[in-house]
C-alpha cells in the first residue's frame, strides 16, 4: 500500500483536484483506493457526494475510540472510499499534541488499511502544524501542486527546507508539479523550464487552468469521470503515471 498526500503550505493551488482526479484514475485502472479527506473544510467530501461528517470526530480516531475503517463511506465510483471530512478537523492539531506520539498517529490509524487498499490519498488542509508532521511520517509521497509564480515556488522551497532540516523516523518523497499553468503567460512558461532544471523532484506534466476543473464543484465529481476527454483529463493522466513511475 502506498499513501500519498496531496500537500502545499499555501492554499487555493489546486490539492484537492489533485488529490480526487489522481484517486479516480488509480481506482479506475483496478487499483483499491482510499482517499482521507483531511481538511474541515470537506472538499472532496462534496466532490464525492459524501457527506462531511465521522461519528466521535477527529478525537475518538486520534484517542484510539474510533477506528478509521469505522468512518470509511463508499463513493459513486467503482474501486474508490472515502473517509469524509470532520469540522472537528480544524482541532486535529491540539488532539494529536495530547497523544505520546503525536507525528507517528495518522500512520498507526492508516497501517491496519493495508490488506484493503493499494493505494491511500490524503488529501491535507494548507499549512505547517503538527496534523502536516504526522502526514510527513505517515506518506510514501508528497505530491505537491505548484503554482508558477515566484511566490508559490518559493513556498515549494520551505517545504523542502523543512523537510530536509527535520530528523524524520521516515521522510516521504516529495514530487511537485506545475499546476493552473495558463500556457499563454510568458512568465509561466519561463518560469517552468527554469525550475525545472534546478528541481529534478519536479515531473514535466502540468495541469492547465481549465473550465473543466472548475466544473468539478458543478458536477460532484472528477473531471476524469465527466469529461474524461477534456484537456484536463489528459493532463491528470499523463501526471498520474509520471508519479506512479516516480513511487514504484
Amino acid at each position: 500500500m502506498k499513501v500519498l498526500a496531496a500537500y502545499n503550505i499555501k492554499g487555493g493551488v489546486g490539492k484537492t483536484a489533485t488529490a480526487v482526479n489522481l484517486a479516480h484514475l488509480a481506482a479506475a485502472g483496478g487499483a483499491r483506493v482510499l482517499v482521507w479527506d483531511l481538511d474541515p473544510q470537506g472538499a472532496a467530501s462534496f466532490y464525492f457526494r459524501v457527506k462531511p461528517k465521522v461519528k466521535g470526530g477527529s478525537r475518538g480516531l486520534v484517542t484510539g475510540k474510533r477506528d478509521l475503517d469505522a468512518a470509511i463511506k463508499g463513493t459513486d465510483h467503482d474501486n474508490l472510499d472515502l473517509v469524509p471530512a470532520d469540522f472537528s478537523y480544524r482541532n486535529m492539531d491540539l488532539e494529536l499534541d495530547a497523544t505520546k506520539k503525536p507525528t507517528r498517529r495518522l500512520a498507526q490509524l492508516i497501517r491496519p488499511l493495508e490488506r484493503n487498499y493499494d493505494y491511500v490519498f490524503l488529501d491535507c488542509p494548507p499549512s505547517i502544524s503538527l496534523v502536516s508532521e504526522s502526514v510527513f511520517e505517515a506518506a510514501d509521497a508528497l505530491v505537491v501542486p505548484i503554482i508558477p509564480t515566484p511566490l508559490s515556488v518559493r513556498t515549494f522551497d520551505q517545504l523542502e527546507t523543512f523537510l530536509d532540516e527535520t530528523d524524520w523516523r521516515r521522510a516521504p518523497r516529495v514530487v511537485g508539479f506545475f499546476s493552473m499553468v495558463d500556457g499563454r503567460k510568458k512568465l509561466h512558461a519561463d518560469l517552468i523550464a527554469e525550475v525545472g532544471r534546478s528541481h529534478p523532484e519536479i515531473v514535466s506534466p502540468t495541469i492547465p487552468a481549465a473550465i473543466d476543473v472548475e466544473r468539478m464543484g458543478t458536477h460532484r465529481a472528477p473531471v476524469t469521470a465527466f469529461a474524461p476527454k477534456s484537456r484536463a483529463a489528459k493532463a491528470y493522466r499523463e501526471l498520474w503515471s509520471a508519479i506512479s513511475d516516480r513511487i514504484a
